[in-house]
Formats: C-alpha cells, structure tokens, sequence
C-alpha cells in the first residue's frame, strides 16, 4: 500500500509540474482593501495571493504562493473585475460572484453564476473581457458572440445588447466623464458607444490608417485604454495614441512585437504583449524604459492603485508562465508570486 501510495503522489507531482509549465494567466484582480491579488488561469483556477505579506520585510518563499487556490470554471478564466465585496470571474459563456471575505477562508463556493441570452442554447463564447460601470452599478461583458452585455448587478439580470462588431471582442474600457464605453476586437474597429441610448456614436478602423497599418500582423485590436479624450490601442496594428473627438492618430509607438494590454499611469503609458519586458512610453512616443519580467509574453497588467493599502502600491504583470511579476516601482521587477 505504501509504494502504491508513494506512486500515486509521485504521478500528482508531475502531473502538478507540468501544469506549472503549460501555464497561461489570463486575468488579474485586486482586493478591494487593496492587500489581495486573484489571479486566473488556463485550467480555470483562481489562485488568490496576499501582497501584504510577499511585500513584508518578514516575507518568505511561503510568502509568494497562493493563500488559498480553488476550480472557478471548468475552462479558462479569461477575465475578472473586483466590486467593493465581490470577485467577478468570466469564463465559457458565463460570469461568476465570489465574495472575497469568502474566499480567503477554504471551501469557496460561488455566489452566483449568470449566462448572458445567446442566440441559440448551443452557443458557449468565451467572455473574456469584463468591465464595470460604478455610476449605473452595471457589468459589461463580451467576448465571442461579438456582442456587448449589459447586467444590472443589482438584479442579476441582462439589461441591454450592443451590436456592431462582425468579429470576436478583446477589449472593452470606460470614458467615466461621459457615459460611453469603447469595444476592439478581431474586426479591427474601436467602436464606441454610448450607454444612455444604447448606440454607436463612432467607429474607427485602425487598420485603415496608412501609418498604424501593419497587414503582416493582421487587423485585430487586442488592448484599448482611454483617459477622457485620448484613446491609446493597440494589437496587429502599431501601438497609437488617438484624440478621439477627431479620431486622428497623434502618436505611433515604434514597438513591432503585437500588445496584448495597455494603461494610462499618470504621465506615461505602459504596455506588455509579445516579449517578456513590460514597456514605458512618454505621451510623444519615446521609449522611456523597458523592464524585463520572467514570462516569455505578457497578456494582463494591474495596477494596484487602492488607496486603503499604500504599503502594497504595485504593478503586477501575468502571461505565459506560472508566475506573476510585481514591480514596486516602475525601474525593475522585485519578486515573483507562483501559482
């Protein structure tokens, strides 16, 4: 029985190792009281991380691993936004709750799970991009179906679909000034709309411009952030700077390799994608920094900006490997959490 036991155990190891080595981490999100960090990935497991005590001075190698980790979907978990007490993951076809006071004990179980009305009972798209909207109390999500939904957290229910993409959405971001929410995908189009009517008040073809243009790597919008009237996106065209009232590109980022996320940070612009280092860019296009991380790719940045913890003020960094960078500053990477 005992070589028998010895056996099995060995079998879990390598099966555990070779998970860690075919990793992808897809989705990142911050505690609201800013000490936790939920991270996602391929198997559908979210691993939950404290900050607070890989960030102590008392910190150990313990300290990097995951307080408590748990199955959330059956298939990726390609997307997650934090509310002031819920962790919301998006996976095949459906978003779930998890209460994070919840989570931190073991035995987490989902607080809800909704699935947005597709066209047909056999369609199951992958949700992979989630964004809130503070001011309604509302979640937009999209993904493979093409489509925006809306869902009332209130209630639980779908509220409004938005309809213009002809391809798979990547990315969505929020205009907070004006009630309007930007949408890219694999049509090539920055879409923005406008969430009191429920319309598409602009569109642009980023692929169409002669100087974003790169046919090579294709149309795809992968990232877009926006910061009032600016736009900055990204994917198989260059990374660029946009003013949106004009819909004129004001800068070209020379970077080739294709961005996966981007994020305004105060005066700068930080971008990661194909390649391991994540990049600072100045508003005018001049490459300020380029800080190497451990994953061969990178597909989420966080920032973790939450002003109840300022001792845990960092930039964390996920992609193509078991481990999360964090940087706490923006000069080089301190340490990495592992899944």
């Amino acid at each position: 029985p005992s070589r028998a036991s010895s056996s099995l155990s060995l079998q879990a190891e390598v099966f555990q190792a070779l998970q860690r080595l075919h990793m992808t981490i897809f989705s990142q999100s911050v505690s609201p009281c800013g000490k936790f960090l939920a991270a996602g990935n391929n198997y559908g497991q979210i691993a939950i991380f404290s900050l607070s005590a890989a960030l102590s001075s008392e910190a150990k190698e313990e300290s990097k691993k995951p307080v408590v980790t748990f199955q959330a979907h059956d298939g990726p978990v390609y997307s997650m936004v934090s509310t002031d007490r819920h962790l919301l993951s998006a996976g095949d076809g459906e978003v779930k709750a998890w209460l994070w006071v919840e989570m931190l004990k073991k035995g987490c179980k989902e607080l809800w799970c909704r699935q947005p009305p597709y066209r047909t009972s056999l369609e199951v798209p992958e949700i992979n991009a989630l964004l809130l909207v503070p001011k309604e109390n509302s979640l937009i999500l999209a993904g493979g179906d093409c489509q925006l939904h809306t869902m009332d957290l209130e209630t639980g229910t779908f509220t409004r679909v938005l309809r213009g993409h002809t391809d798979y959405i990547h990315c969505l971001a929020l205009r907070e000034r004006s009630p309007e929410v930007l949408s890219g995908g694999e049509d090539g189009a920055v879409r923005l709309w406008d969430l009191r009517t429920a319309k598409e008040v602009q569109t642009i073809e980023v692929y169409k411009h002669e100087e974003c243009s790169r046919p090579h790597n294709g149309r795809w919008i992968g990232c877009l952030a926006t910061d009032s009237d600016w736009m900055v996106c990204g994917g198989g065209p260059a990374l660029t700077l946009w003013h949106l009232r004009s819909s004129t590109p004001t800068t070209i980022f020379p970077m080739r390799a294709p961005q996966k996320h981007v994020t305004f940070y105060q005066d700068l612009i930080l971008s990661a994608g194909q390649g391991r280092c994540v990049n600072q860019w100045q508003l005018s296009g001049e490459l300020k920094a380029q800080v190497p991380g451990s994953s061969p790719g990178l597909l989420s940045l966080s920032l973790n900006q939450q002003p109840a913890a300022p001792e845990c003020k960092v930039l964390t960094a996920a992609g193509n490997s078991c481990r999360v960078d964090v940087f706490t500053n923006l000069g080089y990477r301190a340490f990495s959490l592992s899944f």
